[in-house]
């Protein structure tokens, strides 16, 4: 993505895209990590040829060259998803493809961890809520492997990429704080929790903060790219939900965000991180936003269920073209409301695979009706992540004493306008649905305002998207005592032992969402 940003002005141009394919190995899932990186260099690519273009003559001029360089880019930003990581030796060369965070090789550590720091011991100390993968559990598991024996440095993967292209080490704050291994408080390494597990603080590299300084474009890379001038990398929030509600437009601090991708995060934004018992019991995280923010959420499993049916129902020869979802959606808001609904938050549906089938056999275990067509289970999923919005968002507000008047949703699902609408109404609150490129506009404005051309703190920039992008609001409709009952029903079987009450997740690294 290519940003033009200005005081009256933020414009994104998609100038590439590239696929991102994890590849099992030996039974291993690992991040394709060199096709990402060369997807990269493709992109610089063609955005020095975009840049190249605006400045020709006859074309549309810059409104602001204040803010490009001879090359035409101003800097470069960087955002992925969390809690994986690439190990390198003490030349600086990877020792291993980073292995994906859905593979296995965690099962079991939670337990070695708690052995160490009880989960109320870890959650004051860290604040995060509990999720099998986070980069504490992944070094656990790696423990004894050849490649962590050898490892000089660890990298987080927006950071990895950003090594490369500068040859400048650092690890960003944002994405830093969903390792596990980040005071939300001091908002600095957590020593005595690295300490009890056996990590190594000195493997990651000083801490950068959002708008800091990341080095610039190396020789071989602007050789590579067409890019001829030197090109600052600025941090940015590199966990991509940190960038993403930076690109929420708000206009009041009373605001609730979901940013939806292959994840749902849906919480609030506060300026201290809270870290009692009655949050931790409810699976809240704390991870670090922007200007010494505190995004407090909780991960749902969020489109990552859909996309996966679709993929399904693909494979079989059924709806595999958009035309073909559209007509989908157009046929679930058709379909009964809140027929079936399961735990948006059930480990049972975080591994690839099977999808429609596993919703099913959640429907039967809970004593609900089976979905029988395609749009059936396409409703059954998007009233389950609307109800978990609503819980999640009601719980935000009790544990953090901050009341809530309008829900934002960002990303993805911003395009969905039936998950939007059955949001507004099980949450009873105005959904203001745009940007779906939040993530993007919140990494742009934070480059854009550590070179000057834009300035102030998040209102303003919130202020600047608020005003120059396409947003859409759904008012709540109807009563919410169907939502109550189905509420009702889930907590039920919870309560049962009928679903595994467990929040997976993170950020959108996978696919578009639908």
């Amino acid at each position: 993505m290519v940003g033009e940003v200005a005081p009256d002005r933020l414009i994104l141009h998609e100038v590439h895209r590239f696929p991102n394919q994890p590849t099992r190995v030996m039974g291993t899932l690992h991040w394709n990590i060199l096709s990402l990186y060369q997807g990269v260099l493709d992109g610089l690519g063609a955005a020095a040829t975009h840049a190249a273009a605006r400045a020709t003559p006859g074309t549309t001029p810059r409104t602001n060259p204040r803010t490009t360089h001879s090359a035409g880019l101003t800097s470069i930003g960087i955002d992925t998803w969390a809690v994986d990581y690439g190990l390198l030796d003490a030349s600086g060369a990877l020792l291993a493809n980073p292995v994906h965070y859905r593979d296995t090789r965690t099962a079991g550590t939670a337990g070695k961890v708690a052995a160490v720091l009880p989960p109320p011991a870890l959650y004051a100390a860290t604040g995060l809520q509990h999720l099998p993968f986070t980069t504490i559990y992944q070094l656990m598991a790696a423990r004894g492997t050849p490649a962590l024996a050898a490892a000089h440095r660890l990298l987080l993967i927006p950071d990895l990429i950003s090594y490369w292209l500068t040859g400048e080490a650092g690890t960003e704050l944002t994405n830093a704080s969903t390792t596990q291994l980040i005071d939300p408080r001091t908002r600095d390494w957590a020593g005595p929790v690295a300490e009890a597990l056996g990590i190594d603080l000195a493997l990651f590299p000083p801490l950068r903060h959002p708008g800091d300084p990341a080095g610039t474009l190396r020789e071989e890379v602007l050789a590579e790219t067409g890019l001829t001038a030197p090109t600052p990398v600025t941090a940015v929030g590199s966990h991509d939900t940190a960038s993403a509600v930076v690109g929420v437009p708000a206009t009041t601090r009373d605001f609730a965000y979901i940013a939806t991708g292959t994840w749902s995060l849906a919480g609030l934004e506060l300026d201290a991180p809270v870290l009692t018992e009655a949050s931790r019991a409810a699976n809240f995280t704390n991870e670090l936003g922007v200007d010494g923010t505190v995004r407090y959420l909780r991960n749902i499993m969020g489109l990552w269920m859909l996309q996966e049916c679709v993929r399904a129902w693909g494979a079989q020869g059924i709806r595999t073209t958009r035309t073909d979802l559209t007509a989908l959606l157009r046929e679930a808001a058709e379909a009964p409301p809140l027929r079936s609904v399961v735990d948006a938050g059930d480990p049972a549906f975080l591994a690839p695979h099977h999808m429609p089938d596993r919703i099913d056999d959640a429907c039967r275990r809970t004593g609900q009706p089976v979905p029988r067509t395609p749009a059936e289970t396409t409703r059954c999923v998007l009233d389950s992540l609307a109800l978990a919005h609503r819980r999640a968002i009601e719980d935000a507000q009790r544990l953090s004493g901050r009341k809530v008047r309008v829900v934002h949703i960002v990303g993805g699902g911003a395009h969905n306008a039936l998950l939007c609408r059955l949001t507004a109404d099980a949450c009873g609150l105005p959904v203001v649905a745009g940007p779906a490129e939040a993530a993007a506009l919140g990494n742009v404005l934070v480059q854009a305002r550590a070179a000057g051309a834009v300035s102030g703190g998040l209102a303003d920039l919130r202020a600047l998207l608020h005003s120059t992008q396409p947003l859409r609001q759904y008012e709540p409709t109807g009563d919410r005592s169907a939502w109550d009952r189905a509420a009702a029903r889930l907590a039920e079987a919870q309560a049962t032992g009928q679903v595994t009450e467990a929040a997976s997740g993170q950020g959108h690294e996978e696919e578009p969402c639908v």
